[in-house]
This record gives C-alpha cells, sequence and structure tokens, in this order.
C-alpha cells in the first residue's frame, strides 16, 4: 500500500513539475513574435535606406517605388503556394527554409549593384517572406484552442509593428555605422541564426514535443474542432479557394488593411523627412509612433476577439472588432489632413494604425476558422490579396503626387478602402468551412 501510494506521489511531481513552467504553446508564441519583429525589421531597413540607395543608383521616387512594390509583389504572389506548403510539409521545415532564403536575400540586398539588381533582389525576398505568416497560421492551428487564437495573433503581428518601429531608428543609426551595405548584411546573419533556432525547438505537433504535458495537450485538443470529414487529409484547389464567399471577404478587406499599413511601413519616413525637413533619426522616431500604436491595436483586437469568442458570440467575436478598427482607421487617415505639422499629423496616422490593426487578429482567426487542417492556404490566399493592396500602395502614393501636387487624393482612397472593407465584415461567416475540393 505505501509503494502505491509512493508511485502516485511520484507521478504526482512529475507532472507538476512538468506543468509549472510556462505553457510550451506559449512559448511558440513568443518564437512568431520574435520571427514578426525580424521579418519587418527587413523589411522596412530598404525605406530607413532610402537616401543612401537612391544616391548610390541615382534613383528617382517613382524607380524607388518600384524597388517597393518588387518587394510587395513577390511576396503577394507566393502566399498561397507557401501556405500550401505549410499544410504539407509542416510549419518546422518550411518556416526554417524560408527564413534561411529570405535572410540571404537580405544580405544579397548589400550587394546590388544597380537598379536591376536591386529589383531582383528585393523581388526573391519577397516571395521567401510570403511563408511567414501562413506557416504561423498552420502552427497555430496546431497548436493552440480556438479561444486563445486571437490574442495570439495580436500578439503575432504586434511583433512585425514593434520590429518595424524599431528598425526605423535603429536601422538609421546601423547605417551610419556599417554602412546601408554592410547593414543588410549583419541583418541577414541575424536571420539565419534564428532560423537554425527555431528547426532546433520546433515540432509540427504538440504530441511531438518532448516539453508538452499530457494536461497540455488535453487543453489544445479540447479546444480544437476536429476536421470535417470532406477535408480530412486533403489540400483544396487554388480554384475552390477563390469560390468560397468567406474568402473572398477575407481577401477583399485585407486589401484595405494593407493599404494603410504598408504607407506607414514603406513611404511615410520619406514624406515626414521630406515635408517637414527633419532629421533621419528624429523622423525616424515619428515614423515609428503610428507602428507602436498598431502593435497596441493588435492587442486590443486580439484580446477582444477572444473575449467575445469566449462568450458564445463566435461570429460577433470576428465581425465586430474588425468593422469597429476599419471606422477607425478612415476617420484618422481624414483626419490626418486637417493638419499642417508632423506632430498632430502623425498622431491622427497613429489613430488610423491602431483601428487598421485591430482588424488583423480577426482576419487570421477567420482564417483559421474557415480553412482548418488548410489554414496555410486559406490565410496565405488572404495575405495574397492584402499585399497586391501593399503593391499598389508603392506605387499609388508616389504617383497620385506626381499627378495632383498633393497627398490628399492617397489619404481619401485610403479611407475609402477602409469603409468599404467594414462592411464587408457584415457577410462574413467563420463557421462555414471552405470545402476542400
Amino acid at each position: 500500500m505505501s509503494a502505491d501510494k509512493s508511485s502516485v506521489q511520484a507521478m504526482t511531481s512529475r507532472t507538476t513539475v512538468a506543468t509549472a513552467g510556462l505553457p510550451v504553446r506559449y512559448k511558440l508564441i513568443a518564437w512568431t513574435f520574435s520571427l514578426s519583429m525580424l521579418l519587418y525589421i527587413d523589411r522596412v531597413a530598404i525605406s530607413t535606406a532610402r537616401g543612401a540607395v537612391t544616391e548610390a543608383f541615382n534613383l528617382s521616387d517613382t524607380q524607388f517605388g518600384w524597388v517597393l512594390s518588387s518587394f510587395a509583389l513577390g511576396y503577394a504572389l507566393f502566399q498561397t503556394p507557401a501556405g500550401l506548403l505549410a499544410d504539407r510539409y509542416g510549419a518546422r521545415r518550411v518556416l526554417a527554409g524560408i527564413v534561411a532564403l529570405w535572410s540571404v536575400f537580405t544580405a544579397l540586398t548589400g550587394l546590388a549593384w544597380g537598379f536591376a539588381s536591386l529589383l531582383l533582389f528585393r523581388f526573391v525576398f519577397g516571395a521567401a517572406e510570403a511563408g511567414a505568416y501562413p506557416t504561423c497560421a498552420r502552427a497555430f492551428y496546431a497548436w493552440l484552442p480556438a479561444a486563445e487564437r486571437g490574442l495570439a495573433q495580436g500578439i503575432n503581428f504586434s511583433g512585425s509593428r514593434l520590429g518595424a518601429a524599431f528598425a526605423l531608428p535603429a536601422v538609421a543609426w546601423l547605417i551610419v555605422a556599417a554602412g546601408w551595405r554592410g547593414a543588410f548584411m549583419i541583418l541577414g546573419a541575424l536571420g539565419l541564426v534564428w532560423a537554425a533556432a527555431w528547426y532546433a525547438w520546433f515540432r509540427n505537433t504538440p504530441a511531438e514535443h518532448s516539453g508538452v504535458s499530457e494536461a497540455e495537450r488535453r487543453i489544445i485538443d479540447s479546444g480544437r474542432p476536429a476536421p470535417d470529414a470532406a477535408v480530412r487529409g486533403a489540400q483544396p484547389r487554388v480554384s475552390t479557394l477563390w469560390r468560397s464567399p468567406n474568402v473572398r471577404v477575407a481577401m477583399a478587406q485585407y486589401f484595405a488593411s494593407n493599404f494603410t499599413f504598408f504607407f506607414c511601413l514603406t513611404w511615410l519616413f520619406p514624406h515626414l523627412q521630406r515635408t517637414y525637413q527633419l532629421d533621419a533619426l528624429y523622423t525616424g522616431l515619428l515614423a515609428g509612433i503610428p507602428l507602436i500604436g498598431g502593435a497596441f491595436g493588435n492587442w486590443f483586437g486580439g484580446a477582444l476577439v477572444d473575449s467575445l469568442y469566449r462568450r458564445g458570440r463566435w461570429r460577433d467575436s470576428r465581425q465586430y472588432p474588425a468593422i469597429f478598427g476599419f471606422i477607425l482607421a478612415a476617420f484618422g487617415l481624414l483626419a490626418s489632413l486637417a493638419f499642417q505639422t508632423p506632430v498632430p499629423a502623425v498622431l491622427c496616422l497613429t489613430l488610423a494604425m491602431f483601428g487598421s490593426d485591430m482588424t488583423l487578429p480577426p482576419s487570421w482567426a477567420f482564417c483559421i476558422d474557415i480553412g482548418r487542417s488548410n489554414a496555410g492556404a486559406v490565410s496565405g490566399t488572404m495575405n495574397m490579396a492584402g499585399n497586391i493592396g501593399s503593391f499598389v500602395t508603392s506605387l499609388a502614393f508616389p504617383y497620385l503626387l506626381a499627378m495632383t501636387g498633393s497627398t490628399t487624393p492617397f489619404f481619401v482612397v485610403g479611407a475609402v478602402l477602409n469603409l468599404a472593407a467594414a462592411w464587408l465584415w457584415t457577410r462574413a461567416r467563420p463557421e462555414v468551412p471552405v470545402a476542400a475540393a
């Protein structure tokens, strides 16, 4: 009898030790947060280096716009293929591979010898980065119960905003210290280290990870709906995705979201610097404020998504945060036109970014809802459409400015897109999954 009691005590002790620390699924969120920071530090570096790069290659604003849009085009075109790869081969190998590839092309950006090579390197860099968020979505489907996905997505995407905000002044300093070519090579090396560490730590399912306790596995499994019989083990064709009304809603609204965000990521820094004659460091600090606002928007939106979901309001948990966020974004863009000094205008754009980024947690949670075991393909398709919005933004800002001599038309177009996206969310039905062909 005493032996049995000792066995029970020993088992209880082991269980307590296994569950006493931070749950492994929360460590996954920390990993994707750091990935998101790295992703945007590498991405925003080109905007911070604009002055040095355009001087080195004698580029005009419209040519530099094509450099930015070449990234966005590569990023958009490879979203769905990358999501399909993540669904088929798992997040461990796919994410390690794509981070290593984009890091190589980050370093190669520092070796560019002209306009054409810069276009090529940024296009491939964008194509490689395309798989990051769809692969994270696939990992979240396997590792997170549904009631935790909203805040997890908010934390994940807040890393991108904080990374970009940090990069604007930090990369400006790094360029001064190491030159713009050296800065890109240093950033590329950091990415290779991350890829190796991810491959060593992550496993595609909780059951494969030695650090996950049985209690945590039960929490994850109980909060994740089983794949429908029609979609279990199958991958949808691209044509099937496009025929889904839910997927079309996700794509269209994400186009609007990225139109607002990509301006703050790419053209806000040079716009502020040129309009108000500011030095690079101060411009970087100002341009980082809207991105920090976006991080808060992600946290708030994600928490609101999970709060509504836990109350049994599944559809509302996706629709309400997104609709409110898009209305805020439209208001912030239009309000920024009322000010002629940098600080109030930046604060209005911060409100716009807060609202725009409120829409990200419901957007990506919605993709997991309707995609389930095909979450990578569905989220990749949505992100493809969103980054067509990025591609359009990269060119719309300089061309509208050149044609009209004013930035007003650009901000009005952005506000109209945000209001249209708010209406689109009334058509979203998260409880209806995408059926595989």
